[in-house]
Parts: structure tokens; sequence; C-alpha cells
């Protein structure tokens, strides 16, 4: 089995198995809207936690950001999942906008 220069200097294996290529957009913020307006941390914990350890929330507290949150995740892939089965979700009878937090690059 023939190693490429970098394999050999670092004298390590890369199993491709476990590999995994993520898009670019995807990181460990997610940007969620269309909350109801009194849904507490507590719920947003019990929704959120199902799909891995939480770094924070922040519920959004003004008239300009009541129903949003940001939901931080400690590892990428736990927000991935999250991303991917909480998109659409009904809570109180409003669908769930869950979306990767993108920075406003100018």
């Amino acid at each position: 089995m023939a190693m490429n220069a970098l394999q050999k200097k670092a004298n390590v294996s890369i199993d491709c198995k476990t590999c995994v290529r993520l898009p670019p957009e995807v990181n460990r913020i997610l940007y969620v809207r269309n909350l109801p307006y009194k849904i507490t941390p507590e719920e947003m914990y019990d929704i959120f936690g199902k799909y891995g350890a939480i770094r924070q929330i922040r519920l959004g507290n003004t008239s300009e950001t009541k129903g949003t949150a940001f939901v931080v995740y400690e590892d990428i892939f736990d927000a991935k999942n999250a991303c991917d089965h909480l998109s659409g979700f009904n809570v109180c009878n409003r669908y769930l906008v869950v979306l990767y937090y993108q920075t406003n690059r100018t």
C-alpha cells in the first residue's frame, strides 16, 4: 500500500471511512426563527438538547428579535443533526426555521 509524503512524514494512516466532509456553510451556531414568543430557555434546551451538548442558547428579547434564537453546540456534527431534524419542526403550531449562522462578509 502506497503512502503519500505527508502520511510518511506524520507517520499516520488515514481511514477514509471516518473522514466526513461537511458543506462549508455548516458550523456549530444555529440561527432559529419563527419561535413562539413565550418559549423559555428550558423549553429550548429540551428541544435542541436531544441532538447533542449545547454550549449556549440566546433568545431574542427586543421587539425586533423576538421569536428568534441562537443555539451554539459543542460539536459541529450535533449542530448539523439538529439543523437537519428541526427545520420545519412544529412548536406550538409554529414551524421552526433552522439555519446555520452566517457572518456578514463584505
